[in-house]
């Protein structure tokens, strides 16, 4: 795995728009929301200019003019040099081919589930499997209306994933519930806690 000069996916995502063509990043916000990055990539106002700065320090990105109208502050348009698109090609190329070790907070949580006592720990992931089941459906109407106004399939594959994760993810949360309320778990984590009081 390639070490990253800028390894924030905001810039990666960053490089991605302006392949399309030179902007300046109050245009890159407003496509980045238009094109639903922000729900894949975490970044605010702040963090995108920031990202655009550390972008054009590596020499992926260069200024190429600075516009201004009337009822608007000067705007520096920057464009993709040689380098940034190497490196969004590289970059891209080494995500879908090589798994990441990623950290979710969920595995944090089950981790230590043996803390919870099983009823109240059967009851939390109850709540979080009636999260899982709306966030599926309101995803797969997004998809659907997309769907229904000719959008592209790739353009979906995103959504398409995070559906699969999530369909995933509340199949094992439904067996960890079952687990939960064994008889044997109960009595065995009975057991391990009563010991520590």
């Amino acid at each position: 795995m390639a070490r990253r000069k800028v390894a924030n996916p905001l810039a990666l995502v960053v490089l991605a728009e302006l392949l399309a063509e030179p902007m300046h990043p109050y245009e890159i916000g407003r496509r980045l929301k238009e094109h639903d990055h922000d729900s894949t990539v975490k970044y605010n106002r702040g963090s995108l200019y920031m990202v655009v700065e550390q972008l054009k320090k590596a020499g992926f990105i260069a200024e190429r003019e600075t516009v201004r109208d009337t009822q608007r502050p000067e705007r520096t348009v920057y464009a993709l040099t040689g380098a940034g698109r190497d490196e969004l090609y590289a970059w891209l190329r080494e995500l879908l081919a090589q798994p990441q070790e990623e950290y979710p907070r969920f595995g944090v949580a089950l981790s230590l589930l043996v803390v919870l006592d099983p009823a109240e720990a059967t009851a939390l992931l109850g709540e979080r499997l009636e999260a899982l089941t709306a966030q599926i459906a309101e995803i797969r109407e997004t998809v659907r209306g997309a769907t229904e106004q000719g959008v592209m399939w790739v353009f979906l594959v995103e959504d398409e994933y995070e559906l699969a994760t999530l369909d995933t993810e509340c199949r094992f949360v439904t067996r960890l519930m079952e687990s939960l309320q064994r008889p044997d778990y109960i009595r065995q984590w009975q057991q391990m806690m009563g010991s520590r009081q």
